[in-house]
């Protein structure tokens, strides 16, 4: 491990390739715990994960498919003191339902630490929005005010909008400026999950949102005008699916959407990569320090 590095890519799946962060990232092969911690987990198998990773995360974090979007909620255990959450994600991650660990209910693990101020998230667009699924919702969050959400018009009811007004392509940047403002000099963490951006400009193991990587990058490099971002993390790229226990598989079979033809794992990473590059440097604030540039990259081992 390089031990000046900030970033990491940490290898669950193979959703991206070994060299998809450029020279100098630290690589992390964790390929064994991905079916255990695919789509949901025990309690004791995380734990057991976050004491092997611990030491060598980095502020900012590279990982695979969306299934393991729940483990967010361990890199936000380094922060010491108060911060914002902000997610870019197609769905809300807020059931408050069992499993405890699960991609699906992950938001409830973050909004436990002590340190989460509150959180926010931007681009929903999935039935969990809508009636009666939203019953599942952290309504205790959403009351105290911890919770706030921008999802999109089009994808949500019209008794929902009355709940949430929602953002349109037309003026979701001007409401997008308008939260930023309003963090002014907050302690921020960002984390985007690529089930975000649209069909063609990712491909993700979940249905997608609206948002082009172009969006998502104008996004945090106006964040960045205003807050400090102290850490943040990508993930939701496609990988094929295994599993370590019956109960996962049973669960993440009925809750992922199915595949309606074979995936193209190459023609995946391909694109995964293009969007990536385009998000990460503006995640990480590199592209304010380096010109930008090509880079060359292997296929996926998966």
């Amino acid at each position: 491990m390089n031990a000046s590095s900030s970033e990491l890519h940490l290898d669950l799946d193979g959703a991206w390739p070994q060299n998809a962060l450029t020279d100098g990232a630290d690589y992390l092969d964790c390929r064994e715990w991905g079916p255990p911690l695919r789509y949901s987990s025990i309690r004791a198998c995380v734990e057991e994960f976050y004491e092997h990773v611990e030491k060598q995360l980095k502020p900012w974090t590279l990982y695979g498919s969306g299934d393991f979007h729940f483990l967010t909620a361990l890199w936000l255990r380094r922060l010491e003191e108060p911060f914002t959450l902000i997610t870019f994600d197609n769905h809300p991650d807020w059931d408050v339902r069992p499993p405890y660990w699960c991609c699906g209910t992950w938001i409830n693990r973050a909004l436990d630490l002590p340190t989460l101020k509150k959180a926010a998230l931007w681009g929903c667009g999935n039935f969990e929005l809508n009636w009666p699924h939203r019953m599942w919702a952290n309504h205790k969050a959403l009351r105290t005010d911890r919770l706030h959400v921008w999802p999109w018009a089009e994808r949500i009811e019209a008794s929902t909008q009355k709940l949430w007004p929602g953002i349109t392509r037309e003026n979701w940047k001007e409401n997008f400026a308008r939260f930023a403002q309003s963090l002014r000099r907050e302690r921020v963490y960002v984390t985007v999950d690529f089930d975000c951006l649209a069909a063609g400009e990712a491909v993700t193991n979940w249905e997608q949102g609206l948002f082009h990587a172009e969006d998502v990058a104008w996004a945090l490099r106006e964040l960045r005008e205003h807050v400090e971002i102290i850490g943040g993390d990508a993930c939701g790229a496609y990988s094929p699916i295994k599993y370590a226990r019956w109960k996962q598989r049973i669960e993440g079979t009925l809750d992922h959407p199915k595949e309606e033809e074979p995936v193209d794992v190459a023609e995946a990473a391909r694109v995964n990569l293009r969007a990536l590059q385009k998000i990460w440097p503006a995640l990480t604030g590199r592209d304010e320090h380096e010109p930008a540039r090509d880079q060359q990259h292997t296929e996926p081992q998966i």
